[in-house]
């Protein structure tokens, strides 16, 4: 789908160009495009290293791990019917705690299996999936590592000032994401 997009736009831009009658200026926009795509992974790709090399340091010290630790009796009380899943949910929100969402990928992944093993109905979401899913979206996030290097490759004046406020924001975010899925889970099991 998004090939077909893609293509849409390019063809459409440059039809844009032929009807102006300038189609130098599209293969003049396309490379000064690619240009800027280069210089801005570049310029992010520095960033994310140092924010991945600080968080692998935070995972060797035990700092996550111990975050971990502190938040499961809270997910078993949440996710009361997949006590199996609580491990790979757990680092799950760690990872997207530190602003490390690649790195959750695979451990979200791991908790649907956990949890689809224990699933009364194959193929239809439990309350637990449901609750999982609406805390992995609302992610409370200490530090948004991607915004940071975004923020800093457009050359902004104070980074950080941002943290605080995405931190209250996901906060509410999840807070909402429990609120809604308990809820939605009373009115229709």
């Amino acid at each position: 789908m998004m090939n077909w997009l893609w293509g849409i736009l390019i063809i459409s831009g440059m039809a844009g160009y032929a009807v102006k009658g300038d189609p130098a200026g599209a293969v003049d926009a396309m490379m000064n495009g690619a240009t800027e795509a280069v210089t801005l992974c570049l310029s992010l790709g520095g960033t994310f290293m140092l924010w991945m090399g600080l968080m692998n340091v935070a995972r060797q010290a035990g700092l996550i791990d111990k975050l971990g630790k502190a938040v499961t009796p809270i997910l078993r009380r949440l996710m009361p019917s997949s006590p199996s899943a609580i491990a790979p949910v757990t680092l799950n929100l760690s990872a997207n705690f530190f602003g490390l969402g690649g790195a959750a990928t695979p451990f979200g992944l791991e908790a649907m299996k956990e949890m689809e093993k224990n699933n009364p109905h194959p193929g239809i979401a439990t309350d637990d999936m449901c609750m999982f899913i609406a805390l992995n979206s609302s992610a409370i996030e200490l530090l948004p590592t991607g915004v940071l290097a975004m923020r800093a490759a457009a050359g902004s004046q104070d980074v950080y000032s941002i943290v605080l406020p995405t931190f209250i924001a996901s906060v509410i975010s999840a807070v909402c994401a429990v609120f809604m899925c308990r809820l939605l889970a009373r009115i229709k099991p």
